[in-house]
């Protein structure tokens, strides 16, 4: 490669490529030398957001997503398990299911909280039968991946939810890009990449599970680096 003027170097940008946004061996690294749960290090060194994590399982815990004890939940792109762990602690699934295209993270997963890990590609859900979740969630993922992917995702994420389940994703919506959010990511988000970070239209989600039998129960907004991301809640009705 050096002779046609390439150099194969490790990527330290955590604002690189999706399949590399938290590189595993990294973050498990640093978050063992500053004395950190990998979930905190994220949240106070990575995102610079303390307590995030935190603040919208509280948040969802309020609306009530916890009190129906879901007895299987489905988690789409769990990374670390920050959500996944303290999502653990506010109920106790029978089932856990997580579609991670990161296999370090996927076997880190299964090997620590015993859930179970799915075949993915990274588009669909398709080893889960129809209505047979009780909860589906997502988190700071649809900001990070393609409009059709999420798109796709979201028809899933329907599909496979009971009558009476709930849905819980968060998507950079037009909430979240006053002005000043766009000069905050224009001016302060880094490089950046192809797909982060992805914007979706708030009317577009809402109109879109509505014709697919999910209404929007409670949104709220959550920290995102530099900016904020929308955490949208929906029931799939009877």
């Amino acid at each position: 490669m050096g002779r046609a003027g390439f150099d194969i170097v490790r990527s330290t940008n955590n604002l690189g490529g999706v399949d590399d946004f938290i590189p595993f061996e990294a973050t498990m690294r640093a978050a063992r030398a500053a004395g950190l749960s990998v979930g905190d290090h994220i949240d106070q060194v990575m995102n610079g957001t303390p307590g995030a994590t935190q603040s919208t399982i509280d948040e969802l815990g309020a609306l009530g997503v916890f009190a129906a004890k879901p007895n299987t939940v489905l988690e789409i792109g769990p990374g670390s398990g920050r959500y996944l762990e303290k999502t653990l602690k506010e109920c106790s699934p029978d089932r856990y299911e997580i579609y991670e295209t990161a296999a370090p993270w996927a076997n880190y997963l299964v090997e620590t909280f015993s859930v179970v890990a799915q075949p993915t590609a990274g588009s669909s859900l398709a080893p889960t039968p129809d209505e047979s979740v009780d909860l589906v969630q997502a988190h700071k993922v649809f900001n990070t991946v393609t409009f059709l992917c999420a798109s796709r995702y979201f028809f899933e994420m329907a599909r496979v939810t009971r009558p009476g389940g709930r849905i819980v994703f968060d998507v950079m919506t037009e909430t979240c890009l006053d002005p000043a959010g766009v000069r905050a990511w224009a001016t302060q988000g880094g490089a950046g990449h192809g797909s982060y970070p992805a914007a979706m239209p708030r009317r577009t989600c809402v109109d879109l599970f509505a014709t697919l039998g999910c209404r929007l129960k409670a949104s709220f907004l959550a920290p995102m680096g530099i900016a904020s991301t929308e955490v949208l809640v929906f029931e799939k009705g009877a």
